[in-house]
């Protein structure tokens, strides 16, 4: 009850610029850029991506269907680095944007509903299971994600036993998953520090210094965590048509 107790305050309380949240000035922005060059230093390859601006996004996409959640460029995948003077200059040079990194390359990312990432760090925890970075995504408690950084599991020697991301579903479709994705080769994530519309924003809760675990060390905590919120979520509920 207490880790569960320490959990819920620390998602409630205001972020700081240091947690990946709003803030202004030269504090803010340098706070800003030590984090994302903490994450590059992890070897977390990063590439810009688009922000918040007035009611919609910064793309000049008319009625943008996933605002400040995606790439700048459709070439991420090969532009993305880890080197700290291109972060810097990509920074100077628009100092709003947000920041993807891509994943299954150094690292996998496992994205599940926060109250179910909850839950599933307070089982790891009892179990003394060592978790590595982990972001939250949102500013619904209820509606929003959790991000479970692991190592990536690489690219088998036979193609025919891996699948690219794309075949669950693609990243910016992340809030409408009702239960886990497995972000590997071929998809991305925002990383913190990173704001979304309204409200909204990405920020550590476990920091990116942390060594990456093995992604099966946390996947029988998130599968349970998930299917027990579903329940909860039905629980003496007619069944849900449509779902």
């Amino acid at each position: 009850m207490e880790r569960k107790s320490r959990f819920t305050q620390w998602l409630r309380r205001p972020r700081s610029a240091t947690g990946g949240d709003t803030g202004s000035g030269a504090g803010a922005a340098g706070a800003r850029e030590d984090l994302l060059l903490a994450a590059a230093a992890a070897g977390f390859p990063l590439a810009p991506a688009a922000y918040p601006s007035g009611y919609g996004c910064s793309c000049d996409r008319i009625g943008c269907p996933t605002p400040a959640r995606h790439p700048v460029s459709f070439a991420w995948a090969t532009q993305a680095s880890t080197d700290p003077e291109q972060v810097t200059r990509w920074l100077r040079a628009d100092p709003q944007a947000n920041f993807i990194t891509a994943t299954g390359l150094v690292h996998d990312v496992l994205d599940v509903p926060v109250e179910a990432g909850r839950q599933a760090l307070e089982r790891l925890g009892a179990s003394e299971v060592e978790v590595g970075p982990v972001a939250t995504s949102g500013a619904d408690l209820r509606q929003g994600r959790m991000l479970f950084f692991t190592a990536t599991r690489g690219t088998p020697e036979d193609e025919d036993e891996w699948w690219p991301c794309e075949l669950d579903c693609h990243p910016e479709t992340m809030d409408e998953h009702p239960g886990l994705r497995w972000h590997c080769r071929g998809s991305y994530v925002l990383v913190p520090p990173a704001r979304l519309p309204g409200d909204g924003h990405v920020a550590w809760l476990l920091g990116p210094e942390r060594p990456l675990p093995d992604p099966l060390t946390l996947l029988e905590a998130l599968t349970d965590a998930c299917r027990l919120a579903v329940e909860e979520e039905y629980e003496g509920a007619a069944w849900p048509i449509g779902r």
